[in-house]
């Protein structure tokens, strides 16, 4: 249950021309996915709500917090991400250095995560272009507008959007990038110009106090508490000092999606160079835009006025500026798109190299002969997550994408403090600075955000654990091809 695989027949598996994904991407094209999946309705909405909930104007103190927090993991990721340069991410970097069913359970939880992630983010995006339609006096049926107030209807747009994706996806990976890019530039364009417009509306009162008077928390009760309350009887307070770290663990989740980087590593060019600069530039770029878009809607509107449903949209049409809540709106969907395909992507290159391991049915890691994609793959995680988008409304699991993110962040720091002692003599193109004492600081801010998330989040996420534990010895070890002798596994005889 805890052989590893080495690092060298890792490498050796992705030159199997059956098996070899095209390299195609550069640390451009990485900065653009990593931008693209971490930039979406959070900055429009999130950075608002926890201005009026939970720091006030200090949030963006609150960004930068999250945002070293989110450094020390990426750091962990780029020195694996430039030592194995394989398609898997987590999966593959917990494979090499804690073994096989630690492996199991990461890409498990990551398959699943990402799936479930990019569901509903198809259902926001529907909801959105919902919503611009009907502004332009279009309105879809109700019958094809998705489930609301207790009726399971089909959500066609959430539906056709996850299709569309998917072939695009099939299509190639530069094909992805491009789009990917266009989409990114388009939302990027929009963040700044609400940064500049909204700059010149800003009123210095409205940042009095900067850092509000602290206020006890209601936390709450039962499986809807913080699994910390419920173990030791700590409430996390709002606002004041402590309350800056309170919407760091809330706005944390903004950030994530930077490692999905580190799943293209063996699509990359050059991957020892290019990886971390993906993931630490995406991971910057998208924290300065995040700390200037929390200063602005402090300022042009007091953090105590400010709305929960759409923040950042309705300060603009405070100030007398309705045409920006459109164009916030406009970015919001238009950021959805490239949010939802990089998660389809992420979870695909998991499945994927999870079935060239063998631990799922080997038929799924043959790639395209022309496209060079893992197209069965991808085109069945794509139907599923399709249909889970158009039929059902599962916004009370994204929490499950949070703690599922954050699991494998401990993860990876635990594995490169384990892969430093038992293979020094690997070469490695970047090296995480202060190991161990590095990634122990990151395995510890990345728990205490866990024990910040309710105890129902904690539950689900045990159930989903002990189904792919069920699933690894019901299937996966049988079929693991480390479980088979070295002449019966393509590959290896020649290489012992």
């Amino acid at each position: 249950m805890f052989r590893t695989k080495n690092v060298e027949q890792s490498i050796r598996d992705t030159e199997e021309p059956e098996y070899a994904l095209k390299k195609t991407l550069s640390a451009l094209d990485l900065t653009v996915f990593g931008v693209g999946v971490i930039i979406g309705t959070g900055i429009f909405v999130l950075t608002g709500v926890v201005a009026k909930q939970n720091a006030g104007p200090a949030t963006a103190l609150s960004f930068v917090v999250a945002g070293i927090v989110c450094a020390l993991a990426a750091l962990c990721y780029a020195e694996f991400a430039s030592t194995v340069p394989v398609a898997g991410s987590a999966y593959t970097f917990s494979y090499a250095s804690l073994g096989e069913l630690p492996a199991w359970i990461i890409g498990w939880d990551l398959v699943l995560e990402l799936a479930l992630g990019c569901a509903v983010v198809a259902v926001g995006w529907s909801g959105y272009v919902r919503a611009l339609l009907d502004n332009a006096g279009a309105s879809m049926p109700e019958v094809l507008s998705g489930t609301h107030d207790g009726k399971f209807d089909f959500d066609l747009l959430a539906f056709l959007l996850v299709i569309v994706l998917t072939g695009v996806l099939v299509a190639g990976m530069k094909l992805s990038s491009r789009v990917t890019s266009v989409i990114v530039g388009i939302k990027v364009t929009v963040v700044l110009l609400v940064i500049i417009v909204g700059a010149f509306l800003v009123n210095g009162a409205n940042y009095r106090p900067f850092i509000p008077p602290s206020e006890p928390s209601s936390g709450g009760s039962g499986l809807t508490a913080p699994i910390i309350q419920l173990m030791i009887g700590f409430t996390p307070s709002n606002f004041g000092v402590m309350g800056i770290f309170t919407a760091a663990a809330v706005v944390f989740f903004a950030f994530i999606g930077f490692d999905i980087v580190a799943t293209a590593a063996e699509e990359t060019r050059l991957p020892q160079r290019d990886v971390p600069r993906g993931i630490l530039g995406s991971l910057f770029i998208c924290t300065v835009l995040y700390v200037a878009v929390s200063l602005v809607v402090t300022g042009m509107q007091h953090y105590t006025d400010l709305s929960v449903d759409a923040p950042l949209a309705d300060a603009f049409k405070a100030v007398g500026h309705p045409f920006w809540a459109g164009v916030i709106s406009f970015g919001a969907a238009v950021g959805l798109t490239s949010v939802c395909m990089i998660l389809l992507l992420g979870q695909t290159r998991v499945f994927f190299a999870m079935s060239r391991d063998g631990l799922l049915p080997r038929t799924f890691s043959h790639v395209h002969p022309r496209f060079g994609t893992p197209y069965r793959s991808t085109l069945l995680l794509g139907l599923l997550v399709a249909v889970v988008a158009g039929f059902t409304s599962i916004e009370e699991l994204a929490e499950l994408v949070n703690i599922g993110t954050l699991f494998a962040f401990v993860v990876v720091a635990l594995g490169v403090i384990i892969l430093r002692r038992t293979r020094p003599d690997l070469h490695r193109s970047f090296r995480t600075p202060l190991v161990p004492y590095l990634p122990i600081v990151s395995v510890l801010a990345s728990f205490w955000l866990m024990l910040n998330l309710p105890a129902e989040t904690w539950l689900r996420f045990g159930i989903w654990m002990a189904i792919g534990v069920i699933v690894y010895f019901a299937y996966g070890r049988g079929h693991s091809r480390l479980d088979r002798r070295p002449s019966e596994v393509p590959g290896r005889a020649k290489n012992g």
